[in-house]
């Protein structure tokens, strides 16, 4: 997946700094075009959740040059939002740009894990699909979703789900030296764990 340039710096003050590249800027003055779908679709920031990701895939197809190209990413996308337990990817989450006489999606933006924060989490997704947002089946995302709602052929999907559990290891690693707490990162193993035990089997 293609993210902005992104990391953390420490300051004078010794504290560290988050700090992200923004992708809708060229040189000092230069700007991008960029909508989220909350616009293209309609929605603002009271109605962001009001949708579903058949209508992301939807202004996908209306809004993007190479919509086929898109729902590649947009797969990756889900499947690693519901992998690592980000239930908050509304509608603002996702973003198209234009450069030059070409639409595409974004670099994505937003990528947390927010169910090991929540006291009680009740949802998987921000958006539902196939009608639900909870409960989700490997038949959901790679059968309905990628096959018959995005038309991804079984090559493209047999390459993205191959991906995903060839960096399974690298994410445990990641995770080990992260700065979250021991019991965070307990937590955040857990949702893992639990989320590729029901796409890889």
């Amino acid at each position: 997946m293609e993210v902005p340039l992104h990391g953390l710096l420490h300051g004078q003050d010794g504290e560290m700094t988050y700090f992200i590249k923004r992708f809708d800027r060229v040189g000092h003055k230069g700007k991008r075009h960029v909508e989220d779908f909350a616009q293209l679709g309609g929605r603002n920031r009271e109605t962001k959740y009001r949708s579903s990701m058949e209508q992301v895939a939807k202004l996908i197809e209306t809004f993007c040059t190479f919509p086929a190209v898109e729902k590649v990413k947009l797969l990756r996308l889900t499947l690693f939002s519901f992998l690592v337990g980000n239930e908050d990817m509304h509608l603002k989450n996702f973003s198209v740009i234009r450069n030059q006489d070409i639409i595409s999606l974004t670099p994505a933006y937003d990528l947390l894990n927010t169910t090991i924060i929540l006291p009680r989490p009740e949802e998987e997704l921000a958006l539902p699909l196939n009608a639900r947002k909870n409960k989700l089946r490997r038949e959901d995302f790679l059968e309905y979703f990628a096959r018959d709602r995005l038309g991804l052929t079984e090559r493209i999907i047999d390459k993205i789900t191959t991906d995903f559990a060839n960096i399974r290891p690298q994410w445990e690693a990641l995770l080990e030296v992260s700065f979250l707490s021991d019991k965070m990162k307990e937590k955040y193993l857990q949702v893992v764990n639990e989320r590729f035990a029901r796409i890889f089997r």
